[in-house]
């Protein structure tokens, strides 16, 4: 089922790391990077959510109609795509330290700006100054495992921190509502946007590369960099565009993250117009369903992670567990077809779960077939086709609610877009060994 590359002379062999991990009580310092992604991935998500949860009642403030509900909605996620091809290059030639803490920087006064507007125009221009930004999040995150870990672990780890993504989603419904009713709307911006900045503090003390730490000890440094040495040099945008593996790659991100996105920015309209749910009951649904998340995150990672220490071969651990993650979303197709809220949210929350394992190993491959240099470039290639998918996801969202206030095609599409997206990588990259990318001095 997994046979080896159709392209060998394009591929070099991997091999296993040298060692086995050192125990956790002595080698340690990675997962407090993890850690450090986590949090920052969590902010990211946190400040992108609370627009969408107070969203039906900014409708009422500002008498907006779905349709213009979306447009904002849609200025986000062309910005976001922009950002992504913005965002993957600057990591590569800036590195991870100054490229997070510039991304983080920036979304937060998006965020905070966010309290001072008025009109529907004044929206459009912070959402899409918060979408500008926020993309880092991605290539950031994955330049920051790649450094910080050998092959074997990074699935593991990129699950974990890619559960920041549901801490975050979970702290706006928990929190949102209250800061609403009881400050107002203006001051939940401000009050929510403001908690990139103490993250920024921690960023700047503590992360540098695992051969310019002082922190990392040498023998969890040795294991770090067990791996076998990669090329020096710059990778270019159109050597990674010649490359088979970044146009599957491009695929995947196009047809799964327009569903993860259009999830995040219109479910809690979803359940405003067909559950009749105000924001402040809001709240334990959404929380169930980024709980359920969490599971799948740490899951997925974890399921490849423990089959490549039986003896798999990162291909057939990867992709199987990619397999089984995008099979649960199937099940999300009949939404609409029940009227009981707590089997939505079920249905919803594997949906939620399958996606954060799927990606926990997707985001993986990118650092399995490119050498770090390039992370960040095929990242942000990679992101800049999801908001392309994103987008035409906004448009057909609006135009559906317009003319047939029904959201059944709309989750029909969320049901069927992993599969048919898995079975276009699978063939497209046969295997997972890393390509031979040409650099450049």
């Amino acid at each position: 089922m997994f046979a080896p590359s159709a392209h060998p002379a394009t591929k070099v062999a991997a091999s296993t790391p040298s060692r086995d991990a050192p125990p956790f009580r002595v080698a340690h310092f990675r997962w407090v990077v993890c850690a450090l992604v986590f949090f920052a991935v969590a902010n990211n998500y946190m400040d992108r959510q609370v627009f969408g949860v107070m969203g039906p009642e900014l409708i009422k403030i500002f008498h907006w109609t779905p349709t213009q509900f979306t447009d904002i909605v849609f200025w986000f996620q062309i910005a976001y795509g922009l950002g992504f091809l913005i965002a993957g290059r600057v990591f590569d030639l800036i590195g991870t330290r100054l490229g997070f803490a510039i991304a983080v920087a920036v979304w937060s006064v998006a965020a905070v700006l966010h309290a001072g507007m008025g009109s529907l125009l004044g929206f459009k221009l912070v959402r899409f100054a918060l979408g500008l930004a926020e993309p880092a999040n991605l290539p950031g995150g994955m330049k920051a495992i790649a450094e910080w870990f050998p092959r074997r672990e990074r699935a593991l780890a990129t699950g974990f921190y890619k559960a920041g993504s549901n801490l975050g989603a979970m702290m706006v419904p928990m929190l949102v509502p209250w800061l609403f009713f009881t400050f107002g709307w203006r001051a939940t911006f401000l009050i929510t946007g403001s908690t990139g900045f103490i993250w920024l503090i921690f960023w700047l003390r503590y992360y540098r590369t695992p051969q310019q730490s002082g922190e990392v000890g040498e023998t969890e440094r040795s294991y770090i960099l067990s791996d076998p040495i990669e090329p020096a040099g710059k990778v270019k945008w159109s050597t990674v565009l010649r490359e088979r593996a970044t146009w599957a790659y491009l695929a995947f991100k196009f047809l799964t993250d327009s569903i993860w996105f259009w999830y995040g920015a219109l479910f809690p309209l979803f359940l405003s117009q067909n559950f009749k749910l105000s924001v402040q009951q809001f709240g334990l649904p959404l929380i169930a369903i980024y709980v359920i998340a969490d599971f799948g995150s740490i899951g997925g990672g974890w399921l490849s992670t423990h089959w490549i220490k039986r003896g798999w071969s990162i291909t057939r651990a990867r992709k199987i567990a990619m397999l089984i993650c995008c099979a649960c979303t199937v099940p999300v197709i009949f939404v609409t077809q029940t009227h009981n809220l707590w089997l939505v949210i079920g249905l919803v929350g594997l949906a939620h779960a399958a996606h954060q394992g799927l990606t926990s190993n997707l985001f993986t491959t990118v650092a399995d077939l490119f050498p770090k240099q390039g992370v960040g470039t095929v990242a942000g290639l990679g992101g800049a086709a999801g908001q392309i998918g994103t987008s035409m996801m906004t448009l057909l969202t609006g135009y559906l609610l317009a003319t047939k206030g029904s959201f059944t095609v709309l989750f029909f599409i969320a049901g069927s877009s992993y599969l048919v997206a898995w079975t276009i990588f699978h063939f497209m990259v046969p295997s997972l060994e890393p390509l031979r990318i040409k650099t450049e001095p």
